[in-house]
């Protein structure tokens, strides 16, 4: 029972702002090409690309086996838990450009539901899936995608009654819908993992 609350308010989480489905995102895919653009210098035309920028970032110094064992940890976590927190971000741009065609805010709550009801159908099995420090993870990266905490998102979405009812189950289970990603500080470690990972190190 405890396992299967915990990993309903983290499918919640996740439900309340990704909530467009899968074809609505496919047609924001837009094809581009890849044109090569010339520069004249001194009368000759120089193939001129542009790369993207790559960050580099030295190997973690670990200060001793405790903290490569929490590292390690982490990398299993992310590695888990940031396609959603991605997928999150995709859905949230998808869901606010369809609320924008619709007029009404009723009709506006149909759509929700709807949606709502399709993605837990889509999402509920992998995410039952999450242990407890995967789905804390999780809200955490999605304020680092999203730039905003999951509370905030539900409160937009559903309501501060929604929010604050959420937000009050996830603390008596230890998780904090308003948790914020600190890349500077407690979250360094998990900033440079999902560096490496960007990079295709890890």
């Amino acid at each position: 029972m405890r396992k299967l609350c915990k990993n309903i308010i983290v499918l919640y989480g996740l439900m309340t702002f990704s909530l467009s489905v899968v074809a609505q995102v496919d047609t924001l895919k837009t094809s581009t090409l890849n044109l090569l653009k010339g520069k004249v210098l001194e009368g000759d035309t120089i193939p001129h690309v542009y790369i993207k920028e790559v960050q580099v970032s030295p190997p973690w110094k670990f200060k001793n086996k405790r903290q490569h064992k929490r590292y390690s940890r982490l990398v299993i976590n992310v590695k888990k838990t940031l396609p959603y927190a991605r997928l999150a971000k995709r859905r949230l741009d998808a869901i606010a450009l369809a609320l924008d065609t619709i007029s009404g805010e009723k009709q506006k709550k149909q759509y929700i539901k709807i949606a709502e009801k399709e993605l837990f159908e889509e999402f509920e099995k992998p995410l039952r899936k999450l242990t407890f420090s995967q789905g804390r993870m999780l809200i955490k990266l999605i304020e680092r995608e999203t730039g905003d905490t999951s509370y905030k998102l539900i409160k937009d979405l559903k309501g501060g009654l929604s929010a604050f009812m959420w937000q009050s189950v996830a603390r008596i289970f230890g998780s904090n819908l308003k948790t914020e990603f600190d890349s500077e500080g407690d979250d360094r470690m998990i900033e440079h993992i999902i560096m490496l990972l960007d990079n295709g190190v890890l």
